[in-house]
């Protein structure tokens, strides 16, 4: 873990890549681990790899066309592979001497050992993760707006409103994936063996705005939820109205065919 990655050279690139909802870490063999939480391996010829069990996985140092092997050989290994792949770049400078900050959109860092390579990876493997959720839910809010709207018409079938069923879903889903398995509000894992990496992550989650964008997608989650289930309600209510509607048209019937009754009995 102190051995320094990519010795000799100033400037690193990262690219960080969301592949699928989630990863089995235990299906790539790996015969070299620089380190396990999260797994980090050697990738291309100088490069090294970061894998985190939501999806992503952030590489560090690989050209172009060995980004695209990697890749290609990780699909392989992967269940369901999303078809967009949301991904997330970004330069380093190692600068022995220098304060460590994002500068012009340039991650700056003392020196390219592991802890600090992981923590890089595990912002920007957040903020890939984070778009793919801010993308799910803007296309929620362009489907729920309609179907409020065709309520407020008439228009409504049982089809739409199972689909408004499953949009409730799909928001408690995306909740549970954000909290149980990228834990954006948790601080990484190395953090806790080495605390005076604290003030470079803090200013990376700043830069990347985790922790807002984190919230932006639960008041979303929020808003979608309260807005369909409201629809919801008021469809139930005009079902109950409409049951309520029969059962009085069904005894207004039968105190008029007891009417009748009486009144031929009377007759005859």
């Amino acid at each position: 873990m102190d051995t320094p990655l990519f010795a000799g050279r100033s400037r690193i690139r990262a690219s960080a890549v969301l592949v699928a909802d989630r990863i089995d870490t235990s299906l790539l063999n790996v015969t070299i681990r620089i380190a396990t939480t999260p797994l980090t391996i050697p990738a291309g010829e100088s490069g090294c790899a970061v894998v985190f069990r939501y999806g992503a996985v952030v590489l560090f140092g690989l050209q172009p066309i060995e980004e695209a092997a990697f890749l290609s050989d990780l699909r392989k290994l992967i269940k369901d592979p999303h078809e967009r792949l949301y991904q997330e770049q970004a330069e380093i400078d190692i600068e022995p001497d220098a304060d460590e900050r994002i500068s012009q959109g340039v991650i700056v860092l003392r020196d390219a050992k592991t802890e600090r390579l992981q923590l890089v990876a595990d912002v920007l493997a957040e903020s890939v993760a984070l778009e793919r959720y801010e993308d799910i839910i803007a296309k929620t809010f362009d489907r729920v707006e309609p179907m409020a709207v065709a309520l407020e018409r008439g228009d409504w079938t049982y089809r739409r409103s199972r689909e408004l069923l499953s949009h409730i879903g799909g928001a408690m889903l995306i909740e549970h994936k954000m909290v149980g398995r990228i834990e954006v509000a948790e601080k990484p894992d190395v953090l806790w063996e080495r605390v005076e990496l604290e003030p470079l992550y803090a200013r990376l989650a700043t830069e990347y705005e985790l922790r807002e964008r984190q919230a932006a997608i639960e008041r979303k989650l929020q808003l979608t939820s309260r807005t369909v289930e409201t629809v919801l309600d008021l469809l139930h209510h005009r079902r109950n109205l409409r049951v309520e509607w029969y059962i009085v048209i069904l005894i207004v019937i039968e105190i008029l065919l007891t009417l009748y009754e009486m009144f031929w009995a009377t007759a005859h």
